[in-house]
C-alpha cells in the first residue's frame, strides 16, 4: 500500500491548498471506482485493497507535478520521470500519462480510464458546492450538475467534453458518474474543505 507515500510526495510538491485538495478529491473519485472495479473482477480482502490502493495514488499524484512544471512540455512528463526512478508502477505512471491529452497516451485500461474521467469531473463539483450558500457538497446533487455543465460561464476552465467523453469511457450514462463521484467525495468532505460553513 502506496497511499500514504503518494500523499507525503503530492503535499511536498504541492504547496497550495486548492491543488491539493483537488489531488484529495481525484483520488476519492478514482478509488471509489478501483473499489467497484475488485468488486466486478471479483476480487476482496487484500486484493481489493491492492486494487484500489493503485487507483487512489494514480489520483493523488496525477498533477503533483503541476505547481513546478506547470507548462505543457513538463506536466505530467517530470513527475512521471521522477516516479518512474522511485519504483512507481507503470501502469500507474501510463494513468498520470493519459490524463493529460497532449501526452499522446489515450486512456485504454480501466484505471487509465478512470483518472481520466475523474480529473475534470472532481474539478468541477467542487465548483459547484463552493457556489451554494453553504459551500457544502451535501447540497450538491447530481441532476443539478449535469444541468449547470450547460452554464458555459460557470467554472469556464473545466473542459465539459471530458467530463462526458469521461463518463462514455467507463460505459456510464452521463448522470450516473457524476453521482458515482459525487457520494465519493460527500463521503470525504471534510478533507476536501466542502462539509459546509
Amino acid at each position: 500500500m502506496r497511499r500514504g507515500e503518494a500523499l507525503a510526495l503530492m503535499q511536498e510538491w504541492t504547496q497550495g491548498e486548492s491543488l491539493r485538495k483537488h489531488g484529495l478529491g481525484v483520488s476519492f473519485c478514482c478509488e471509489a471506482y478501483g473499489r467497484m472495479e475488485a468488486s466486478r473482477m471479483g476480487l476482496a480482502g487484500a486484493e481489493a485493497d491492492a486494487l484500489a490502493d493503485k487507483y487512489t495514488c494514480a489520483g493523488l499524484l496525477h498533477d503533483f507535478d503541476y505547481e513546478r512544471h506547470p507548462t505543457p512540455e513538463e506536466h505530467p512528463f517530470v513527475g512521471v520521470a521522477y516516479l518512474r526512478e522511485h519504483g512507481w508502477p507503470e501502469e500507474v505512471l501510463r494513468a498520470i500519462l493519459a490524463h493529460a491529452d497532449y501526452s499522446g497516451i489515450k486512456p485504454d485500461t480501466h484505471l487509465e480510464r478512470t483518472l481520466f474521467a475523474c480529473d475534470e469531473l472532481a474539478g468541477f463539483l467542487t465548483a459547484c458546492a463552493l457556489v451554494k450558500p453553504t459551500k457544502s457538497i451535501h447540497d450538491v446533487e447530481a441532476k443539478g450538475v449535469v444541468k449547470k455543465m450547460k452554464d458555459k460561464g460557470f467554472a469556464r476552465a473545466v473542459k465539459r467534453e471530458d467530463m462526458t467523453l469521461g463518463a462514455e469511457l467507463l460505459g456510464l450514462p452521463l448522470e450516473e458518474h457524476v453521482g458515482n463521484c459525487l457520494r465519493a467525495m460527500q463521503a470525504r468532505a471534510g478533507e476536501l474543505g466542502l462539509s459546509g460553513i
